[in-house]
């Protein structure tokens, strides 16, 4: 386990000092998604000191650590108990940050199966736009609109407040697992994903790569060793799913733009889209490899109730972002007014304006 430092003080002292400079702040953990969303300028404030596992229970499965804490050494602390963060965040990259991880809400192949990174935020310390160092639990301060604001937290991309430390939900580790490679085309691999989501089976990912379709198993010995030999296929090196998470496969090198294309569960895939597709979370994430034009991919992913954000490449974007409708925009900016009046944590990283 990594040193354990508290810079709180610092970092609150920062914040301070961007307020009476009336200059915005550019929260930098590791770095490691910083492709992600809108360009933005400001000064850059850094969680990477702040560090440190504060409390962790294995009993109660509680973790509890600074947003600067380094994922790897997140994850290493619990693999020691045989647990795990459900949520499978990825890292792109070596210094991937535990606060990155809950700022980006961003989760990996498990995540139909067993939820969001929200889902498993259960407190955090933040501070804020008046640079006041909260912690909802026990320093309160009453939800705006009635939300679960530590879980607002989670997908903000830092720009409603400085997250300082988080506490997470943390579940044992499978005591099995097998992937499965199964030779079907995308139409197949979804009609029958479509007929096993109603059975009792431990699939825990599915995607296909453009020429097969990769199923996990995870669970009991039985129950898993049972359920590959009645869905048949070849078992395969677990490795493809770290690969995945991180976006190491082959499909995502290339100079074709990556779209990322969230869709409901029932599976209809957008119509006519030109470029390459991987399929992950069993058809509700589709990864896109295209040069189409921003609004074509959008107007055929909302189609199908769905919406699209541009991952990488085509940086003259200048909305990454599916754009909000206009009730969600307005919500987005009486959350910001709140927490952040002054506009100084990460102005307009996810959209124009906030």
């Amino acid at each position: 386990m990594g040193d354990s430092i508290d810079r709180s003080d610092a970092l609150q002292e920062q914040v301070r000092a961007a307020i009476a400079d009336d200059v915005p702040l550019r929260i930098r953990g590791g770095n490691s998604k910083a492709f992600l969303g809108r360009r933005i300028e400001g000064r850059e404030i850094d969680t990477r000191e702040h560090r440190g596992i504060v409390h962790y229970d294995p009993t109660e499965l509680v973790l509890t650590a600074r947003a600067g804490t380094p994922l790897r050494e997140i994850e290493a602390a619990l693999a020691e108990h045989n647990q795990m963060l459900p949520c499978e965040p990825p890292h792109f990259g070596d210094g991937a940050t535990f606060g990155g991880a809950v700022a980006a809400g961003l989760s990996g192949p498990r995540r139909p199966w067993s939820g969001a990174v929200r889902d498993f935020v259960l407190g955090c310390r933040l501070i804020d736009g008046h640079a006041r160092h909260l912690r909802f639990g026990g320093e309160v301060m009453k939800n705006v609109a009635g939300y679960d604001l530590s879980r607002l937290m989670a997908g903000s991309f830092g720009t409603l407040a400085l997250l300082t430390e988080i506490s997470m939900k943390v579940l044992p580790r499978p005591l099995h697992t097998i992937t499965l490679k199964l030779d079907l085309d995308i139409a197949e691999s979804l009609r029958r994903l479509a007929g096993w989501a109603s059975q009792p089976l431990p699939i825990s990912g599915a995607s296909h790569d453009g020429t097969a379709l990769m199923l996990r198993l995870e669970g009991g010995h039985g129950s898993v060793e049972a359920s590959a030999a009645r869905l048949g296929g070849d078992i395969v090196d677990g490795q493809f799913w770290s690969a995945l998470r991180d976006h190491e496969l082959p499909f995502f090198t290339g100079e074709q733009a990556l779209w990322r294309l969230s869709l409901p569960t029932h599976k209809q895939l957008p119509q006519h889209l030109p470029g390459t597709m991987l399929i992950d979370w069993a058809g509700a994430q589709i990864w896109l490899r295209s040069d189409a034009d921003a609004a074509l991919i959008r107007e055929r992913t909302a189609a199908v109730g769905g919406h699209a954000t541009r991952w990488r490449g085509a940086s003259d974007i200048d909305c990454p972002f599916h754009p909000l409708p206009a009730a969600l925009l307005a919500l987005q900016q009486r959350l910001k007014a709140q927490l952040d009046p002054q506009g100084l944590f990460n102005p307009g990283r996810l959209y124009a304006g906030l």
